[in-house]
C-alpha cells in the first residue's frame, strides 16, 4: 500500500496537500519535525532530473544567493529519504498564489486599489533585488507570486519558483526558452510557441514584458492580449502583441476572425481610481513594448514605481458629482498644483473650487507654500469636500453596465453548472461592491452637508465678531473726531473740517447698519438656530438610505449564500457521479443561486440606488439654499470691506488735519507758559469715555483760574486742547488693541499710534 507521507531528515510532507504543480515538480505543504512549523516543500519529477546537472543545480544556487523580504525565504535544501533527489524547503505562504487570488470570483474584475498598490510595491522590490544580484527570473506570472501573511497580520507578496532563473548581467544575452506563453515577450513567443526557427537571443528585459502583463492582469482580472479562442489562436496572439501601436496596453478579439479592439486605457470595470490610472497606464505602456528601443529599462521602471509610491495622496469627495477622487501630488508640490489636479479630474475651474476639511477652508489649514507632504491626512471616509460654487446640481456618477446573472439550463451538467455558479458569484460580488460604494456615498453626502453647514456657521461667527469689533472701533473714531473738534475750538477752519469728518462718519455708520443687521439675522438663523442643519436632518430622516437599512450587511449575506452554493457545485464537480439524492440537492442549489441573484440585483437597483438617487436630489435642493446663503455672506463680507475702506479714509483725513492743527498749537508760546504753570490731571481712557465739547468763546469754571480772567480762560481752553490730544493718544491705544483682533484694518490705522505718542509727549 502506497503511503502519502514523504520526508527528509528534518521535514515531512503529505502528497495530498498540493500547493502547486509545474512542469518540473510540485509543491506540498509540510511540517518541521522538531518544532511543528508549517513549511512548503518543492519536489522534482523525473522530467526535471533529465535536465543537465548545471541546470538542475541553478535553482539551488539562485535561492542561496537571494535574501529579501519580497522573495520566498529558503529554509533548507535536503535529500528525499526515498532517494528521489533534492527537495527545497521554503517558508509557507498561507495566502496562496496571486493566480489563485485572481481566480476567485471576488476578483474577477481585478484587485482593489489598495491591494494592487501592494503588489506593485512588492513585485518591484523583489525584482530590484534580483537585478541587483544580476539575476533574471524568466517565468514571472501571478502563479509565481505568493501572498504571505505575517504574524502581525501584514500582507507581503513574494516572488517564488526560480527554476528558470539564471545569472545574467545587464547586457548579457541568453537563447534558452522558458516561461508561460501568455506572459512571454513576443520575441520569445515567436520561437517557443510558434516554433519558428529564428536565430535570436534575449536579455533580462524579457522580465519587464512579463511584469507588464502581470500588472494588467492584477488591475483588471484579465490578460491584456486575448485572441478569440485563447491559446488555440496562437498566430492572432502574436499578431496582437507585435502589431499594436505604441501606447496600446490591450488588444482583444471577440469573434472568430474578427477585428482587434485596441485600447490605450484601462477598462471601466478596473477598480483603480482615475488619479492612479493616470500614473499606472503609462507605466504599463512602457513595459508592454515589443521594441527593445521603446521598452522601459529596469532602472526607469523601478524609479517610476518609487515615484508613484512616494506621492502624497489627497482623498477628495466631489459633492456635485457624488464622486470620490484621489489626487496624487509630488511631495514638494503646493496648493496651486492641487487645484490644477482637481481641475484636470473634475473640470471645475479653480475659481469655483470650494475645498473644506473639518468645517474649515482647506486653504486655511495649509499655507499657499505648504508642501504636499505637510498636508493633513485624509482617507476615503474622511476626505476633503469639494463644492462647485457655480453649480448646485448633484448627479450620481454613471457606472459600467452590470453583468447579467447566468441562467442555468435544464438538466444536470456538473462541469457547466460549476462554471455558471462561479459567474454568478462574480456578478454577486460586483453587486456587493456597488452597494458598498453607494452606502459610502450616503455617508459622504451626509457629511458634506454638515461640513458646509459648519463652515458657514464658523464664517458667520467670524463675520459677526468682526462686525462688532468694527462697531467698537467706529465708536472710538467718533470720540477721536469729537476730541479733534475740542482741540480745534479756537480755529474755525479746523472746526468745520472736524464737523465734515463727523458728518461723513455718521453717514458711513448709517450705511454700515444696513450691513450689520443682515449679518446678525444670518447669525441668528444659521448659527444659533441651526436652521440649515435642521432642514437637512428633517428631509434625511424621511429617506430610506442604505446605511439606515444596513444594506451593505444584507449584500454580504446574500453573496455568502452564493459562494456556499458555488462551493457545493465544486464538490459535485469533483464527485463527477451523483446519486439521485445528490442530484436533487444539486438542482435545489441552482434554484437557490437564481433566487439569491434576483434578490441581490433587486437590493441594488430597486433599493439602494433609488434611495441614493433620492438623497442626491434632496442634497441638490439643500445645496441650492445653502449656496444662496453662502453668496449672501460673500456680498456682506465685501460690504464690510468697503466700510473698512471708508474708516481708513476718515482716519487719513483726521490724521492730516490733526497734524496741521498741532503744528499751529505748538507755535503758541502762551499755551506753553500756561501748561508750565499748571499740572495736567491724569486721564483714563475707555471705549465709553465722553469728553465735553467746549465752545470757542466760552468756558467753565475750574480750579486755579478765574472765569473772568481772559488770560486764565485762554490757558484753560488750551489746556483742554492738550488734554484732548492726551485722550486721543489713550483712545488710539484702545483702537490698536482691538485692531490686533481685526488684522485686516490694522495696517490702515496702527501708523497713527507712534506719531500721536511722540507729539503728545513733546507737547
Amino acid at each position: 500500500m502506497n503511503s502519502f507521507l514523504r520526508g527528509s531528515m528534518n521535514y515531512v510532507w503529505c502528497t495530498t496537500s498540493v500547493l502547486g504543480k509545474g512542469s518540473t515538480g510540485a509543491v506540498f505543504q509540510g511540517v518541521n519535525k522538531h518544532n511543528g512549523e508549517p513549511v512548503a516543500v518543492k519536489t522534482f519529477n523525473q522530467l526535471s532530473h533529465m535536465r543537465p546537472q548545471d541546470v538542475q543545480m541553478r535553482e539551488f544556487e539562485v535561492l542561496r544567493k537571494v535574501n529579501h523580504n519580497n522573495i520566498v525565504k529558503l529554509l533548507d535544501i535536503e535529500d528525499d529519504q526515498e532517494g528521489r533527489g533534492k527537495v527545497i524547503v521554503m517558508e509557507l505562504c498561507t495566502g496562496g498564489s496571486l493566480f489563485n487570488i485572481l481566480d476567485d470570483p471576488e476578483n474577477t474584475y481585478g484587485l482593489p486599489q489598495k491591494e494592487f498598490l501592494l503588489v506593485l510595491e512588492h513585485l518591484s522590490a523583489g525584482m530590484k533585488h534580483l537585478r541587483d544580484n544580476n539575476l533574471v527570473h524568466r517565468d514571472l506570472k501571478p502563479g509565481n507570486i505568493m501572498k504571505y501573511i505575517s504574524e502581525d497580520g501584514q500582507t507581503v507578496y513574494k516572488l517564488t519558483d526560480f527554476g528558470a532563473a539564471r545569472e545574467l548581467g545587464e547586457n548579457q544575452q541568453f537563447a534558452s526558452l522558458y516561461g508561460t506563453e501568455e506572459y512571454l515577450h513576443p520575441d520569445m513567443y515567436e520561437r517557443a510557441v510558434l516554433r519558428k526557427s529564428i536565430n535570436r537571443s534575449f536579455t533580462a528585459n524579457v522580465d519587464l514584458w512579463s511584469i507588464g502583463v502581470t500588472l494588467y492582469h492584477v488591475a483588471t482580472g484579465n490578460l491584456p492580449f486575448r485572441p478569440y479562442g485563447g491559446r488555440k489562436n496562437k498566430e492572432t496572439m502574436y499578431h496582437i502583441t507585435t502589431k499594436k501601436a505604441p501606447g496600446v496596453i490591450s488588444g482583444t478579439q471577440t469573434s472568430e476572425n474578427g477585428p482587434i479592439e485596441w485600447s490605450k486605457h484601462l477598462p471601466a470595470h478596473c477598480q483603480l481610481k482615475e488619479g492612479l490610472k493616470q500614473l499606472v497606464t503609462p507605466l504599463m505602456a512602457g513595459l508592454l513594448e515589443e521594441s527593445q528601443g521603446r521598452m522601459w529599462s529596469f532602472d526607469k521602471f523601478f524609479l517610476e514605481v518609487q515615484n508613484i509610491l512616494n506621492k502624497t495622496v489627497l482623498h477628495i469627495f466631489y459633492v456635485n458629482r457624488a464622486t470620490s477622487i484621489e489626487v496624487y501630488l509630488e511631495p514638494e508640490q503646493t496648493l496651486v498644483h492641487l487645484l490644477e489636479h482637481i481641475l484636470a479630474q473634475t473640470d471645475v475651474p479653480q475659481a469655483s473650487q470650494l475645498l473644506l476639511l473639518d468645517n474649515e477652508l482647506f486653504a486655511t489649514k495649509v499655507d499657499a507654500n505648504t508642501s504636499a507632504r505637510g498636508y493633513p491626512p485624509t482617507d476615503p471616509s474622511n476626505p476633503v469636500m469639494l463644492f462647485n460654487i457655480e453649480n448646485y446640481n448633484v448627479i450620481l456618477p454613471t457606472e459600467w453596465d452590470l453583468p447579467k446573472f447566468p441562467t442555468f439550463p435544464n438538466g444536470i451538467s456538473v462541469e457547466n453548472d460549476a462554471s455558471l455558479a462561479k459567474v454568478a458569484c462574480s456578478v454577486g460580488h460586483e453587486c456587493k461592491r456597488r452597494v458598498e460604494n453607494l452606502s459610502l456615498l450616503d455617508t459622504l453626502m451626509n457629511k458634506s452637508v454638515h461640513q458646509f453647514s459648519g463652515f458657514l456657521a464658523g464664517f458667520l461667527v467670524k463675520l459677526l465678531k468682526r462686525t462688532r469689533h468694527l462697531e467698537d472701533i467706529e465708536g472710538l473714531i467718533s470720540e477721536l473726531t469729537k476730541m479733534f473738534e475740542v482741540a480745534a475750538s479756537n480755529h474755525e477752519t479746523y472746526q468745520k473740517l472736524g464737523a465734515t469728518i463727523l458728518a461723513s462718519y455718521e453717514t458711513q455708520k448709517s450705511d454700515f447698519q444696513r450691513v450689520s443687521e443682515p449679518i446678525q439675522q444670518l447669525y441668528a438663523r444659521f448659527v444659533k438656530e441651526e436652521s440649515l442643519v435642521r432642514e437637512w436632518n428633517s428631509g434625511y430622516r424621511a429617506l430610506r438610505t442604505p446605511n439606515k437599512n444596513r444594506d451593505s450587511e444584507k449584500a454580504k449575506s446574500l453573496v455568502d449564500r452564493l459562494r456556499d452554493s458555488w462551493q457545493h457545485m465544486l464538490r459535485d464537480r469533483a464527485t463527477r457521479s451523483l446519486t439521485y439524492n445528490d442530484e436533487q440537492f444539486h438542482v435545489l442549489e441552482k434554484v437557490k443561486i437564481a433566487e439569491t441573484g434576483k434578490r441581490l440585483k433587486a437590493l441594488l437597483n430597486d433599493g439602494v440606488r433609488q434611495a441614493v438617487e433620492q438623497e442626491a436630489e434632496c442634497l441638490a435642493d439643500w445645496y441650492k439654499k445653502a449656496q444662496t446663503i453662502f453668496l449672501q455672506t460673500q456680498f456682506l463680507t465685501k460690504d464690510v470691506g468697503a466700510y473698512v475702506d471708508a474708516l481708513y479714509e476718515l482716519r487719513e483725513q483726521l490724521k492730516q488735519h490733526r497734524e496741521d492743527l498741532k503744528e499751529e498749537i505748538s507755535t503758541d508760546g502762551e499755551v506753553s507758559k500756561t501748561i508750565a504753570g499748571k499740572s495736567i490731571p491724569t486721564m483714563t481712557s475707555t471705549a465709553t469715555t465722553t469728553i465735553p465739547i467746549v465752545g470757542g468763546g466760552g468756558g467753565g469754571g475750574g480750579d486755579g483760574g478765574d472765569g473772568s480772567d481772559g488770560k486764565g480762560l485762554s490757558a484753560r481752553q488750551n489746556q483742554y486742547k492738550v488734554m484732548c490730544f492726551m485722550n486721543m493718544y489713550n483712545q488710539i491705544k484702545e483702537v490698536k488693541k482691538m485692531l490686533q483682533q481685526n488684522s485686516d484694518i490694522l495696517a490702515a490705522t496702527q501708523g497713527l499710534l507712534p506719531d500721536v505718542g511722540d507729539k503728545a509727549a513733546a507737547t
